[in-house]
């Protein structure tokens, strides 16, 4: 594994760059313990994925896993939740790196809020503007395939997504975009629950929600 990363280039950049974003993930309370997991399409078939079982905001660069889009490992010992960033790899061209993590507000809402289908993102304006919606998926047993299956009906539209009684996940061109995407689900998920707290959530007038979905059509499909 050591030789690998000492020969290419890239994989070590980017093995770097993945721990990056773990640390800022672990410093907002996104992580927590050996939780979640980041991974980065660094060839047409060869994945950068964290270990399993690591503490991700104390990891070192040296022990990251390779697997190839197959799912086959090629070296170390990737997340169980692999087939999970697969998927998102599969179904959506554009995805170069893939974020999962557990924001705990965003999960409350799943928990507390079953009868909800998105976010409420008619309250605020930032949810549309930055990510068009931020749906909630279905629950799935974490390690297992269905992980990846229930993510299918929301890809590759949805970049930003709540996963129902476990985390969440966003996937981007980069890991800046993917880890963006976290940061905006918790925060959105933060405002609107106290929101909810002081007095109820109140959605935008109609016409406005409707001129904040036309922008973000111009906008594209990318997280702001």
């Amino acid at each position: 594994m050591y030789d690998y990363f000492m020969t290419n280039f890239t994989a070590q950049k980017v093995a770097q760059e993945i721990v990056l974003v773990c640390q800022r993930l672990h410093a907002r309370n996104m992580l927590a313990a050996a939780d979640g997991n980041v991974s980065y399409r660094i060839s047409d078939d060869e994945i950068l994925i964290t270990p399993s079982g690591v503490m991700k905001g104390f990891m070192s660069p040296e022990q990251m896993a390779v697997i190839n889009l197959n799912g086959d490992v090629l070296i170390g010992k990737p997340s169980s939740e692999r087939l999970m960033h697969l998927e998102v790899f599969k179904r959506c061209p554009e995805a170069k790196a893939i974020v999962h993590a557990h924001p705990p507000t965003a999960i409350a809402w799943s928990i507390a809020r079953p009868e909800l289908k998105k976010l409420p993102s008619d309250c605020l304006s930032e949810v549309i503007l930055a990510t068009g919606d931020i749906p909630f998926v279905p629950y799935a047993r974490p390690g297992t395939e269905d992980m990846g299956k229930v993510l299918v009906p929301y890809l590759p539209k949805h970049q930003a997504m709540i996963l129902r009684n476990h985390g969440a996940i966003t996937w981007g061109a980069d890991l800046d975009e993917a880890y963006r995407g976290m940061e905006r689900i918790e925060h959105s998920a933060q405002i609107l629950a106290s929101a909810e707290k002081l007095g109820g959530l109140h959605s935008l007038p109609k016409e406005e929600i409707a001129y904040l979905y036309e922008l973000r059509q111009k906008i594209g499909n990318i997280l702001l």
